[in-house]
C-alpha cells in the first residue's frame, strides 16, 4: 500500500485524508541507539522507521491465522491441484 503524506500548518501529517495521531513511547538508551543506527542505514528518521515498523506489524496477518491458513493450504494442496 502506498501512503501519501501532506504536512499541515499545525505540524500534523495528512495521510489518505486522515490526520495521524501522536504516540509517545519510552525507549532505553540502547534501544534508541539501535533504532537510530538502523534508521541511518535506510537514510530515514528514527520516528519514520518506528512508524513504518508499527504499520507493518499492524497490517501483517495474525500468526495463528497464518498458521491455520498454511495448514489448510498444505492439507488441501492435492485437491486444489486437481481442481485447477
Amino acid at each position: 500500500m502506498v501512503y501519501w503524506c501532506f504536512p499541515e500548518p499545525d505540524g500534523n501529517l495528512r495521510v489518505k485524508g486522515d490526520f495521524m495521531r501522536t504516540l509517545t513511547i519510552t525507549l532505553s538508551d540502547d534501544r534508541l541507539a539501535k533504532l537510530r543506527e538502523i534508521a541511518d542505514r535506510f537514510n530515514i528518521k528514527p520516528e519514520d522507521l518506528a512508524r513504518f515498523s508499527i504499520e507493518e506489524l499492524l497490517t501483517r496477518p495474525d500468526e495463528s491465522f497464518q498458521k491455520a491458513a498454511d495448514y489448510i493450504l498444505h492439507k488441501n494442496a492435492e485437491l486444489y491441484r486437481r481442481l485447477a
